[in-house]
């Protein structure tokens, strides 16, 4: 299947080399350094842009400022700006962590969008910092433009942060020459349970070496510590590039908090003074609020969710789950009534409401944890839905039953799974001839990672659903490090003639490792 012509434009060519190179080539602030609070000088985005939750006709822009400042954000159609259109953004302060957003709406439909960002003094307008450029591509209106996405996560994970020796997060720039649509990040976008070292020793005497920061050499736990480790990842230049080029739709998972962590669990971990996980969670929100533009979550705190639907035009709506926040504790999850699960009840209602109005083709069901991998938490309990039972659904598959059936009775097509959090890459294919519980129509569940951490070996397989491992790629031993294992990344793409949806599981170094093609307008496939 061809990628769409449109992505490789003369236009967009010259942006990478023009625009979204400036953006990439501004120095940094000092490592962990606060914003500056100098009366002189003027207010800089050291830290770079990014665009979220695009759609047909809107979009979200991020920045960081140095100090207070007023955002203002430009569009055009060109990279020269003319007929620019300004967006006037909010005023940049302390309360935010000098973090800002700028919704941008009636933009054109399946148009490349060019943008400056403008940081202000907000006592004197005329003194402005040197402008940030990035573009993106809103999403179609007409199918026959295509679609073309990627997905990973698991960043920065186990100990293996930005490694200079190596260029750091090399799949970031990969992932930016492929010029997809968008990103999909699912999940553990930060380690801030992970302390990162300036120096591991690898198993064969190689050694290892870290970018360190004040946050990032403890583990998370005051709000500060939070968004230091969210910023830490913008250190890398590959990722500040890859930001200023491709939009990204972002859920969060344990690792935003603390590693398996579910509501209401009080810690026994030397390591944390604060034993309370809501507390932790709920600073680290805020942070995650700060440093993503996502439209449902306001930046600084307040109401807001992880989980909601991003419809990137007439063949792709984007289902994004939170298992981490309405959850019930880790158990064994062998209990036959469970109306809480891991999605708790009011989310799942959401999600059967918003797939039966869905119209688009395809349906990618955004999921922070695999449905039949089995993930433990301990020597007894459960940190995903399967508990290695192969019978009957029980505990945190009911609700999952419950989802399935509902899919299969009121026959919503073109459903596939996206998740990444096992740290390999896989595909399994669910069938109610294989399973326990038989009332669902058979799908596909992808999984691909990590793109900046740890690799680790293949998961079991629970019966309950009938998933059947038709491909794995998964180190032979726990915790492999980015240079003795290549990360991965998956690339969904959308034809818009046919309809037909192609998955590729790629492992950094341009390799495709899998590839299934799926048929539009089917219950099952």
């Amino acid at each position: 299947m061809s990628h769409n012509p449109r992505n490789s434009s003369p236009d967009r060519r010259s942006v990478l080399r023009g625009t979204v190179a400036a953006s990439a080539a501004l120095a940094l602030p000092a490592l962990g350094a606060a914003p500056a609070l100098a009366l002189s000088g003027r207010p800089r985005a050291a830290w770079g842009v990014q665009t979220g939750d695009v759609t047909a006709s809107s979009g979200l822009v991020w920045v960081r400022s140095d100090r207070p400042a007023r955002m203002i954000v430009e569009t055009s159609a060109t990279d020269s700006f003319r007929r620019a259109h300004r967006h006037h953004g909010p005023l940049i302060g302390s309360g935010t962590d000098f973090t800002g957003t700028t919704s941008l709406r009636g933009l054109p439909a399946g148009e490349q969008v060019h943008y400056r960002v403008t940081l202000a003094d907000p006592d004197d307008p005329r003194r402005t910092g040197e402008p940030v450029y990035g573009t993106f591509r809103t999403a179609p209106a007409k199918r026959r433009e295509g679609v073309r996405f990627l997905w990973s996560g698991d960043i920065a994970g186990q100990g293996w942060g930005i490694n200079p020796d190596i260029g750091g997060y090399r799949a970031y720039e990969e992932m930016r020459r492929l010029d997809p649509d968008f990103f999909l990040c699912s999940g553990d976008t930060v380690y801030a349970d992970g302390v990162i070292q300036p120096s591991v020793t690898l198993p064969d005497g190689r050694i290892w070496r870290n970018i360190t920061t004040e946050e990032k050499s403890k583990v998370a736990q005051t709000l500060a510590d939070f968004r230091g480790n969210f910023r830490y990842n913008l250190l890398d230049e590959n990722v500040r590039r890859f930001n200023s080029q491709v939009p990204t739709v972002v859920q969060w998972d344990d690792h935003e908090v603390r590693n398996n962590w579910y509501p209401g669990q009080i810690l026994d971990d030397p390591r944390y003074t604060e034993k309370n996980v809501d507390l932790l969670a709920e600073r680290s929100m805020r942070a995650f609020s700060e440093y993503f533009p996502i439209s449902t979550l306001p930046a600084g705190g307040g109401e807001g969710r992880v989980h909601r639907v991003v419809r990137y035009g007439p063949l792709l709506d984007v289902f994004v789950l939170d298992m981490r926040s309405y959850r019930n504790a880790n158990s064994p999850g062998r209990q036959a009534d469970d109306t809480q699960g891991i999605l708790g009840a009011e989310q799942l209602a959401w999600l059967k409401r918003e797939l039966s109005r869905s119209r688009a083709v395809w349906k990618v069901i955004a999921s922070d944890m695999p449905l039949g991998l089995v993930v433990p938490d301990g020597a007894a309990n459960f940190e995903a839905v399967a508990q290695g039972d192969p019978g009957v659904p029980l505990g945190r598959e009911l609700q999952i039953a419950e989802l399935l059936r509902f899919i299969k009775h009121r026959r919503i097509t073109g459903t596939l799974w996206l998740t990444a959090d096992v740290h390999y890459t896989s595909a399994q294919h669910y069938a109610p001839e294989r399973a326990a519980f038989k009332d669902f129509a058979p799908f596909w569940e992808f999984v691909s990672g990590p793109l900046a951490a740890g690799g680790f070996p293949a998961n079991a397989l629970d019966a309950t659903f009938g998933p059947e491992r038709v491909f794995v790629r998964a180190p032979e031993r726990a915790n492999v490090s980015p240079m003795e294992s290549p990360q991965h990344f998956g690339e969904v793409d959308i034809d818009g003639g046919s309809g037909e949806l192609t998955v590729r599981l790629r492992a950094e170094g341009g390799t495709v490792l899998f590839s299934k093609v799926l048929q539009p307008g089917r219950v099952a496939q």
